[in-house]
């Protein structure tokens, strides 16, 4: 069983910047690919960003790319994801997810989650 927990998320202005963590707990941090879905209101939960067990690779959906980037600290068993040039459609509730079926040094999209946090809500004001 993994926990994940989020935080760091808030109001912020469009153009701004925000970061999320997700701390991750009860089994090997290692063994997952990570990664950061959201959620707008009315919306299907969609994929943003995600990282290797490695941390060697990154992938990132279209409408983030160059804005957003993914991290990870080991040591920490901690999971990042650092937002600039925040918009107003940015505005979701977003979840940290951790995939244990992903290769060491690449993933093949879709993330197949065995586990999800509870959410952390981002809202960018125009």
């Amino acid at each position: 069983q993994v926990q994940l927990v989020e935080s760091g998320g808030g109001l912020a202005q469009a153009g701004g910047s925000l970061r999320l963590s997700c701390a991750a707990s009860g089994h090997t941090f290692r063994n997952y690919a990570m990664g950061w879905f959201r959620q707008a209101p009315g919306k299907e939960r969609e994929f943003v960003a995600a990282i290797t067990r490695s941390a060697s690779s990154t992938y990132y959906a279209d409408s983030v790319k160059g804005r957003f980037t993914i991290s990870r600290a080991g040591a920490k068993d901690t999971v990042y994801l650092q937002m600039n040039s925040l918009k107003p459609e940015d505005t979701a509730v977003y979840y940290c997810a951790a995939d244990s079926s992903k290769s060491t040094y690449s993933i093949s999209l879709p993330l197949v989650p065995d586990y999800w946090g509870q959410g952390t809500q981002v809202t960018v004001s125009s």
